[in-house]
């Protein structure tokens, strides 16, 4: 029987590093070895303790999880480097940056079968390294392959690239484009009161209309709307947080969102975005 992968969870947000340890719990067969809070304990815990898989958040104050394991290399060449999964609720760039360069990524808020595929990958590589067949090509010192740490030291230089380059956002119109009754209306961002997805399609909710955004992801709809208005709640939503009517409190210290459409559509806020909650309503 194979021995459960041991992990490390390092994120500065309390609830997100619950959530994290609650999905991991849940999908079974992972020994959390520990928990550290910033890049500073990161490095000493990889040290310590030479986990299967770190889940790193991206932004942390003092080192950020790039700058860990650039940390980790340059303290010890020959040292075991863990399988890295990176946490980020951030941009686009950084999850296509991830993809290209072969270093899986979790996006937050974290979602439950997104993570039972990256675990599967976690234990494919593992068995991997640990078994090699007859043939294959084998690991370096550290513990990746050649091109596995040519592809961590190509996104660390992205990276550090896009770090002294001005970032710049999409061209907004404030417009949306909502498909309803065989139609493209033009929809003020302003009376978007909230979008969700569900089976691959985006609905997008105001007083008056409700239809189908032309967008493929929340990601992309995302990139269209004003980032000091539209909050990404949920994984499944994103709310106008103009259109809150009521914040309601829930289960096991959560809330839900009472909207100020028609129907008034009550939204849950995940774990891992309450503290967010908290300091947009001073809860």
């Amino acid at each position: 029987m194979p021995l459960p992968l041991t992990a490390l969870i390092i994120d500065d947000e309390p609830l997100a590093r619950q959530e994290l340890q609650y999905l991991l719990d849940a999908a079974g067969d992972v020994l959390v070895l520990a928990q550290g809070t910033n890049g500073i304990e990161a490095v000493e815990l990889i040290r310590t303790h030479k986990p299967d898989v770190i889940f790193l958040d991206v932004q942390m104050p003092g080192l950020d999880g790039f700058a860990v394991l650039k940390k980790v290399l340059g303290h010890d060449k020959k040292a075991r480097l863990p399988q890295v999964v990176f946490a980020t609720a951030y941009d686009q760039y950084a999850v296509r940056a991830f993809e290209v360069n072969a270093v899986d990524y979790l996006l937050k808020p974290f979602d439950k079968a997104r993570l039972v595929k990256t675990l599967e990958k976690v234990r494919l590589r593992r068995a991997a390294q640990t078994e090699p067949a007859a043939g294959a090509v084998i690991g370096n010192s550290n513990g990746l392959d050649t091109s596995a740490e040519a592809k961590l030291d190509a996104l660390l230089k992205m990276v550090e690239e896009r770090g002294a380059l001005p970032i710049t956002s999409p061209a907004r119109s404030g417009k949306v484009v909502v498909r309803a009754q065989n139609r493209l209306l033009l929809v003020d961002q302003k009376d978007v009161c909230f979008a969700s997805i569900e089976g691959g399609t985006i609905s997008v909710v105001t007083k008056a209309v409700e239809g189908d955004s032309n967008c493929r992801t929340l990601e992309e709809l995302m990139d269209q709307l004003d980032p000091e208005a539209f909050w990404r709640a949920h994984r499944s939503y994103v709310v106008n947080i103009q259109h809150i009517r009521e914040v309601v409190p829930w289960f096991k210290s959560s809330y839900q969102l009472r909207m100020d459409d028609r129907k008034q559509t009550e939204i849950p806020v995940s774990r891992s975005q309450t503290k967010r909650l908290r300091e947009l309503f001073n809860l």
